[in-house]
């Protein structure tokens, strides 16, 4: 049912048939975002998302969105820390409409100078929104910290002064030396035909040409430490983070796992502990952040200040104990967050959208497609032995790479090195 093809110009593109399914889901991921912009074009890859949809040389602003409208679908796109991505849902009647549509953008869009510096605006108060959102403040915090100096740890919209400089030059130049055809990938997933998905896709992008070689640049070692923020909020907002291996890593099947056995469900360690049975939280979670070449386990959560203190020792307590194999996972946790990681991959698999997102970030990251059933036997096949191993090897000296992020109310600004 998946199906794969790399046109003349390099563009690959990538189908899964769903029968059953009245609706397409359609993907375009660019290997470009923030790591390619220079230090001082911060927020760069990001603007450039957003500017696709101000118009092109065939379609105003406001003919785009009433494209979308008229076809009855969604469409969205965001900028990610490895790269940007372009997505849209439609009846299948419409797919013809949906990728002329984004090849025109691609291809043809004029970047309006009054809307980009509109659109700038636009930026500046999601950034600043971010920042009046508590939850997303710790995350950000804790990545600036751990990861300085480095795409990976700043802030996806960049800095406001930054921001104020960029150009239409920036954008366009930007474009046209990322938004080329062996930086493009295009997948869907829904009723269709591979055949002619590959010749639709022909028709429309066949003009764009070019090779462009990308230079990754790895971040520095992660470093441990306390970071707190002060912020006007009734709660206490944490996040602690303890690096892991990349997004393709062998043993990332293994830390999923202790990562759901930690914080993933209403059965995990950290739930059970700090909401059921101490009522400390609301709620508490943990997941597994992966990247090209660096990754991180994050628990996160919030509290009342007057319980910050004793929250966050049962939250590094219990991360301890389960890294460090104080208290190594055993046999009945490890089924259960495998039946739910399973189950939740079947359930996922039912929806186009997820399929069709699988489908790029597996090329993106692997260069092929992972067959549903070797992801489901590599999870099951994993027991305490193996995590034990994963422990040792991908968990040294827990204690010492731990960072700690916190926002909230009656905390002082700055640093402090744990």
């Amino acid at each position: 049912m998946i199906e794969s093809t790399v046109l003349e110009n390099g563009i690959r593109v990538t189908t899964e048939r769903m029968p059953g399914s009245r609706s397409i889901a359609v993907g375009i991921l660019v290997s470009a975002g923030p790591r390619d912009e220079q230090d001082d074009k911060a927020g760069l890859a990001h603007l450039t998302e957003h500017a696709l949809f101000h118009g092109t040389s065939c379609r105003s602003e406001l003919e785009i969105s009433r494209l979308i409208d008229t076809v009855g679908g969604k469409i969205s796109a965001f900028t990610g820390r490895d790269y940007t991505c372009y997505s849209a849902v439609v009846m299948d009647d419409h797919l013809t409409y949906i990728l002329d549509l984004f090849s025109d953008m691609l291809l043809n869009s004029i970047f309006p100078e009054e809307r980009l510096e509109y659109e700038k605006q636009v930026i500046l108060t999601e950034l600043a929104s971010g920042r009046d959102l508590p939850h997303e403040r710790v995350m950000s915090l804790l990545k600036s910290s751990v990861w300085p100096e480095h795409a990976l740890g700043r802030d996806i919209e960049g800095k406001a002064e930054g921001i104020q400089g960029l150009t239409r030059e920036d954008v366009i130049y930007f474009l046209h030396g990322n938004y080329l055809p062996n930086r493009i990938s295009l997948a869907m997933a829904g009723n269709l035909q591979h055949e002619d998905v590959v010749a639709k896709v022909h028709d429309c992008l066949w003009r764009l040409f070019g090779h462009a070689d990308r230079t990754i640049v790895h971040p520095d070692p992660f470093l441990p430490g306390t970071y707190v923020e002060e912020c006007m909020s009734m709660q206490a907002y944490f996040a602690l983070g303890v690096p892991a291996p990349s997004y393709t890593d062998a043993d990332r099947y293994g830390i999923h796992l202790l990562s759901a056995i930690l914080g993933g469900g209403l059965s995990s360690r950290l739930y059970r502990n700090l909401r059921e049975e101490q009522g400390l939280v609301y709620d508490i979670h943990s997941e597994y952040h992966a990247y090209l070449d660096a990754g991180m386990v994050v628990v996160s959560g919030s509290t009342l200040p007057d319980h910050l203190e004793k929250t966050i020792g049962l939250v590094v307590e219990e991360t301890m104990d389960m890294f460090s194999l104080a208290r190594p996972p055993h046999s009945e946790e490890i089924w259960q967050a495998q039946l739910r990681t399973v189950g939740q991959h079947h359930i996922d698999s039912e929806d186009p959208y997820m399929r069709m997102s699988r489908l790029l970030t597996q090329l993106y990251y692997f260069d092929r497609v992972i067959p549903a059933g070797e992801i489901v036997d590599n999870l099951r096949g994993i027991d305490q032995e193996s995590l034990v191993g994963i422990c040792r090897k991908s968990f040294p000296s827990v204690r010492d790479h731990l960072a700690l992020a916190i926002v909230g109310p009656s905390c002082a600004d700055g640093e402090i090195v744990a």
